[in-house]
């Protein structure tokens, strides 16, 4: 099953950049996921098991540095399209 993944990470650290760009990066070497990052956002996509493991590993990874982070997923049991951004309908009136 092709699953897709939202993940946002919070460092609580004055240099949570870092921590943020070591994750994305990690992330981006994982294979067999598709990974894109905007300014909010990382969004993941892949086979149930491709997607989870990745995110576990680099997960993990952070949280057994020595600051603090929180990560928030939302995981949708879809394909979505990541890289296109959505066509919206016109509303009637």
């Amino acid at each position: 099953m092709r699953i897709t993944a939202d993940i946002s990470m919070y460092p609580l650290s004055e240099t949570f950049a870092t921590g943020i760009t070591d994750f994305i990066l990690r992330l981006r070497r994982e294979s067999g996921v598709e990974v894109l990052t905007n300014q909010l956002s990382t969004q993941v996509r892949g086979e149930f098991d491709d997607v989870t493991g990745a995110l576990e590993r680099c997960m993990r990874r952070s949280m057994e540095g020595a600051d603090s982070v929180v990560f928030v997923v939302k995981y949708v049991n879809a394909d979505l399209p990541i890289g296109t951004a959505p066509r919206l309908a016109a509303r009637p009136g």
